[in-house]
């Protein structure tokens, strides 16, 4: 998977803010992984960030299902899942790669809050 983020990226992509095992832990975290005829297709976490917004970490497609409406499927869930956790709002950082895909579901580009290396744009949604 990381490996594929490095083609996508167009570049390494190691180092930058965390996304381990324990940021997508409760009370404030998640990690969801979507199914399709019970094979895993897609995955990705909510992790809490403080001040009562959460950062979407970690989306990842099988590559068979990019492109057949499963990453709005996907933002979806995340978002629902982190208003049940209690966020107001929903960040993330993006390459502009990937960035139409959060563009589309209504993220604004905002100011870089996390100082990742690797993002090229940041962006917010309310929820």
């Amino acid at each position: 998977m990381l490996d594929e983020y490095d083609v996508i990226a167009g570049r390494a992509l190691s180092g930058g803010p965390s996304a381990e095992p324990g940021d997508f832990a409760a009370p404030g975290g998640v990690f969801l992984v979507g199914y399709c005829n019970r094979v895993p297709v897609c995955g990705g976490g909510v992790k809490a960030v403080g001040h009562g917004a959460a950062e979407i970490k970690r989306m990842y497609f099988v590559p068979e299902f990019r492109g057949r409406g499963v990453a709005p499927a996907l933002i979806d869930a995340l978002e629902r899942t982190a208003r049940e956790l209690g966020h107001e709002l929903m960040r993330l950082d993006s390459t502009w790669a990937t960035w139409p895909i959060y563009e589309a579901a209504g993220y604004r580009v905002i100011p870089d809050y996390n100082d990742n290396p690797h993002a090229d744009v940041w962006g917010e949604n309310p929820l």
